[in-house]
């Protein structure tokens, strides 16, 4: 054991914490910190009581909940919600400045919402702004989560693009992805993101890519059509997801990436596409929706080991309440049959600081909470890349960042403990303290 005359360590002593590999809340647990390192450098129970105060450099986090730092596997840093503005309105209209800006509120509130890690899944038209965020995070520039990034995704020519309809006029949008066809197309993709200094790479294995065969009426000063197709559930025929890669350009992307040890996330909407992107070895599937019930893709995810990350946070903001129970009941069946669940709310198109919703919904889904604790720990931790990530995080043991979250109840008797963060350590240093933020000047 560390004593206190040693600087280069302190002692958090804690009464309730939660270790993800146990998937058991414990007691009476003590954890050295690394103040070089920001690891854990020891972990023990305690024995004999502890006086009544704790002196620095120690911590005392009794009468807290405490659980390794939070992993939100699918978010976006560079956009904020859209009941603020459109997600077509940000891409489009924001100015790169307004855009990085706010970036760096959004790592803020992640952060003091005891998310430690986050897995940024595309800057939707902000190029590789990402990649330098994260550097401006890691070099101690700005608070804000460990960030694994992908700078831009990959989608085919046409695939994924801002719709606009004055392209005749002249009018200009950015980029929001990077197009690519082919296997040695889709190989030279991956080289470039890679190049760009993303984490990871992300594919779109399908989207709406004739969006304006049927435009909606969300189209700023645009009517509507008459006559469309019907919109039904959460699908509809309008304007419905298809292939944008076929099977051998999706096992290219991932066999190219793997090669650079980068993880590989797919968004995928239909059966066919998460059958076809689990068949390619991605690392996670996002997304789902309401396509893998009793199908095929359930089985491949299961049989791969592919994550899948629902994101049932955002799915909720453009559902209705059946479809969202329809959703909620496919994460439990793929949790019931042994499919790899990872907590990602697509966070951005809500507000980032907001990130526990999607803990909450894998509650109400009926996923004890033992197991949910696990999807936004350790899960997450193999969402980013794993042993790739480069950095052990997610639970409690010698050699992992000591990333911790104090809550200010039992998330035991009380799921809005989530929402309470009371206390915040990242890498060995606090940042939120008495719920207060500390440190961020």
């Amino acid at each position: 054991m560390v004593t206190k005359r040693n600087m280069d360590a302190f002692t958090i002593h804690t009464d309730l914490l939660f270790d993800p590999k146990k998937k058991a809340f414990s007691n009476n647990t003590s954890i050295v910190v690394s103040r070089k390192s920001g690891l854990i450098a020891n972990v023990y129970q305690r024995k004999d009581a502890l006086p009544k105060t704790i002196e620095d450099p120690d911590i005392d986090l009794r009468g807290l909940c405490v659980l390794p730092g939070l992993v939100d596997a699918h978010t976006h840093i560079l956009l904020h919600a859209y009941t603020e503005a459109s997600s077509t309105a940000q891409m489009r209209d924001e100015s790169l400045v307004e855009r990085i800006i706010r970036a760096t509120n959004h790592c803020r509130a992640a952060l003091l919402a005891g998310f430690t890690t986050y897995r940024d899944l595309g800057t939707e038209g902000a190029s590789d702004a990402d990649v330098h965020i994260r550097n401006a995070v890691n070099r101690g520039l700005i608070p804000g989560p460990r960030i694994y990034c992908v700078s831009e995704a990959l989608a085919s020519s046409g695939g994924y693009e801002i719709r606009h309809e004055n392209a005749i006029g002249g009018s200009q949008v950015p980029r929001i992805s990077d197009p690519c066809d082919g296997v040695i197309g889709v190989r030279a993709a991956v080289r470039r993101r890679l190049g760009a200094g993303a984490d990871l790479i992300k594919f779109y294995a399908d989207y709406r890519k004739r969006s304006l065969r049927f435009p909606g009426n969300s189209w700023p000063g645009c009517p509507e059509v008459m006559f469309p197709p019907p919109q039904e559930g959460l699908q509809g025929e309008r304007n419905p997801n298809l292939l944008l890669f076929d099977q051998e350009e999706m096992d290219a992307i991932v066999a190219e990436a793997k090669t650079a040890r980068a993880p590989v996330a797919a968004h995928a909407s239909t059966a066919e596409a998460v059958t076809m992107a689990a068949k390619a070895g991605v690392t996670t599937v996002e997304h789902g929706f309401l396509s893998m019930e009793g199908s095929e893709a359930m089985q491949t995810m299961r049989e791969k080991g592919t994550i899948f990350v629902p994101t049932l946070a955002v799915i909720e903001l453009f559902v209705s309440k059946a479809a969202m129970k329809d959703a909620m009941a496919q994460v439990k069946n793929a949790f019931d049959s042994g499919v790899k669940l990872a907590c990602g709310g697509d966070t951005g198109a809500f507000a980032h600081g907001k990130n526990a919703r999607e803990l909450e919904l894998f509650l109400e889904a009926g996923i004890p909470l033992e197991e949910v604790l696990y999807c936004a720990t350790v899960r997450g931790w193999e969402a980013c890349g794993g042993e790739w990530c480069g950095r052990n995080f997610g639970w409690i043991e010698e050699g992992v960042a000591a990333d911790l979250v104090g809550l200010g109840a039992d998330v035991r008797k009380d799921t809005g403990a989530l929402r309470k963060v009371e206390w915040v350590m990242k890498d060995g240093r606090v940042w939120k303290s008495g719920g207060q933020a500390v440190g961020m000047a």
